[in-house]
């Protein structure tokens, strides 16, 4: 070797322990006093929104609060005047009309220039008449829009048996949380105080007393047609129901989720649902100081990002998620397994699995003993497929004997919660009748939680850590499933990381987990895909537009996290000493960091429902780069360059 080479060697070896160092010790710096970790997870102007909007339905108002959530509304305002379902996306017809209701409750004049700005675009998109249905609830709540401008929801589905095409039991974990009490809200149609007498007709192009069809086709299919006509028959009829029947589907409406309630951490430990259920109980006339209530509010305000001039409402909070995957970084880069900070983080996470409730889950695996762990703090009934896979694989890498119980019992748990296509939802067994995301209620496209590969992937990671490779059933039935879902150009969806790069250094990590060759066709398919989608500046990036089949090859600026996700998936793969992979490196070293030792990143990095709702997980700036960039340091400085954990 040539002496210059050496000296860049050498230079960036010293980077690669600089950079490491200094990002880790600013991750350890955010550790709690019990080991665990937890950073913002932010959504878009809806959420904030939708706080003001139940403190105005209650009457039970906070000024100054009220005041830092429109700073932040206005934050993010797109200089034409609308607001997106993520950073640089375009503007939402939804989001846009909930933002400007929020900020004219909170005292903003119409007259204003931003909001005139924001008129002008909802008008352009067609008027509030054209929001999802989502936002139609919100608006009927207000009195701004007529019921009828939502798609007939009966209470009575509460009542309906599990063998019925429709009935609670057939939809995901977020939406049973969801619709139970919003079937109650339904029914009793409440309409909100409203104590600023607050309206909104100058966003409707249409009056909306004027509007007769309301209700649309989510999928412009036959069968979407079908619910259509459904809609208008269940219309007309519904007000007969018996009210003996809906009394009883009332109750088990109010039963099913206060059975749920999760104390502090609310109702399906999920904003909307949280939401929904402080509203139901003050429909039903709950006393102001009925604990149930008083706990459902309080769990709501336990989602408010502390900040100083201006703040934002979480959707929920990730713990579980942040401090497994903060576990894995810091053991990557080299923290003891015994080490205060990485027994801390592991000590707390396993304390935390949900060995003794029977969930939602347990429907269609009654005999399967509970092993999982949730997403949030505290959420007992929906244990999370995803991080219960990550968790148990931060815990095996220990190899702390003190951990197999929950090990064991994790695995139990995974291999009983595989779907019979051989892939995993992220919270049921076999969620996938898809003929119900042809409702009129299912314009979110997300009713239902199916298979999807990057969920897959994490459970055969875990798998493969464990020494499970493709002569296991199991393995087997989720290895067929990753092939059958490859894309034509070689890569792999991800349902709930941006995007394909998501879902590509997911699938890759897991075949080379359970011992895959790495050198098969496919998967070497998949290897040139990331090389392709490579930025010029080293990095990667996709942004929420990829969602759309017309827009997933555009390009978009590189981010850390994606370009982290790239760079693993490379490695796992067997590509460390290549020219794209210290591309990558580079493009890391070089990034901007923030003063608390995140790399700068505005995007958005995940996903609640595609082409819906998106996410900013404030963590995946940190820890995912210095897992990569940690991993290669591992690898370059070892005669063995194969990746001997699972993710």
């Amino acid at each position: 070797m040539r002496g210059e080479d050496l000296q860049i060697d050498r230079g960036l070896q010293d980077q690669l322990d600089f950079t490491i160092g200094d990002a880790l010790t600013a991750l350890k710096k955010r550790q709690q006093a019990d080991g665990h970790l937890i950073f913002d997870l932010e959504a878009d102007a809806t959420i904030p929104a939708e706080y003001i909007f139940l403190n105005h339905h209650l009457d039970e108002r906070e000024p100054e609060l009220e005041q830092k959530l429109a700073r932040y509304i206005r934050s993010i305002q797109q200089d034409e005047g609308g607001w997106p379902l993520y950073h640089g996306g375009a503007p939402d017809i939804s989001a846009s009309v909930k933002a400007y209701l929020a900020l004219k409750i909170t005292g903003d004049s119409p007259d204003q220039p931003h909001m005139a700005k924001a008129r002008a675009v909802i008008h352009r998109l067609g008027g509030a008449e054209k929001t999802n249905v989502f936002t139609r609830y919100a608006l009927a709540l207000f009195g701004e829009v007529p019921w009828r401008a939502v798609p007939v929801m009966p209470v009575e589905l509460m009542l309906m048996p599990k063998w019925f095409p429709a009935n609670m039991w057939r939809f995901s974990y977020w939406s049973r949380t969801v619709i139970a009490p919003l079937l109650i809200l339904a029914a009793q149609k409440p309409k909100a105080i409203n104590p600023t007498n607050t309206h909104i007709p100058e966003l409707f192009l249409t009056p909306p007393e004027d509007i007769r069809d309301w209700q649309q086709n989510p999928t412009g299919r036959w069968t979407g047609k079908m619910f259509l006509q459904l809609d208008k028959i269940l219309r007309v009829v519904e007000p007969y129901f018996p009210k003996k029947t809906r009394q009883k589907a009332i109750a088990k409406a109010e039963a099913f989720f206060t059975e749920r309630l999760n104390g502090e951490d609310g109702l399906g430990a999920i904003f909307p649902a949280m939401a929904n259920s402080v509203m139901a109980m003050e429909a039903l006339g709950y006393p102001k100081d009925h604990p149930a209530l008083v706990t459902a509010k309080k769990s709501i305000k336990l989602l408010v990002t502390e900040e100083n001039d201006e703040t934002f409402v979480q959707p929920c909070l990730s713990p579980i998620w942040d401090t497994s995957l903060s576990a894995h970084a810091l053991l990557e880069a080299g923290e003891a397994p015994m080490g205060e900070s990485a027994k801390g983080a592991c000590d707390w996470l396993a304390s935390k699995q949900i060995l003794d409730v029977k969930g939602d889950w347990a429907a269609k695996a009654p005999d399967l003993r509970p092993g999982g762990w949730a997403f949030q703090y505290n959420n007992d009934h929906y244990p999370d497929v995803d991080d219960t896979a990550v968790v148990a694989m931060a815990l095996h890498r220990t190899q702390n004997p003190a951990y197999k119980e929950a090990i064991d019992r994790a695995e139990e748990w995974i291999i009983g919660m595989q779907s019979t296509n051989g892939g995993w939802g992220a919270f049921d067994i076999d969620n996938d009748d898809h003929y119900l995301n042809h409702i009129p209620f299912a314009d979110h496209g997300a009713l239902l939680d199916p298979p999807t590969e990057d969920v897959s992937a994490r459970c055969l990671s875990f798998l493969g850590q464990l020494g499970h490779d493709m002569s296991h059933p199991t393995v087997k039935r989720g290895i067929d499933y990753l092939k059958n879902l490859q894309e034509d150009d070689g890569s792999w969806y991800g349902r709930w990381g941006t995007n394909y790069v998501y879902g590509t250094w997911s699938v890759l990590s897991a075949l080379n987990a359970v011992g895959v060759d790495m050198n098969a066709d496919y998967v070497q398919k998949a290897v040139n895909w990331l090389k392709a989608r490579q930025n010029d500046d080293g990095g990667w990036g996709e942004s929420g537009d990829s969602y759309y089949e017309h827009m997933k090859h555009d390009p978009a600026p590189s981010t850390p996290s994606q370009t982290a996700w790239a760079l693993l998936g490379l490695m796992a793969a067997g590509h460390v000493e290549d020219e794209t992979t210290r591309k990558g490196i580079d493009f890391l070293l070089a990034h901007p960091r923030t003063k608390d030792g995140r790399w700068e990143e505005p995007w958005y990095n995940a996903v609640g429902f595609p082409r819906v709702f998106y996410l900013r997980y404030h963590g995946y700036s940190h820890f995912f780069p210095v897992w990569a960039l940690s991993r290669y340091r591992n690898l370059t400085r070892s005669n063995d360059k194969s990746v001997q954990w699972g993710m």
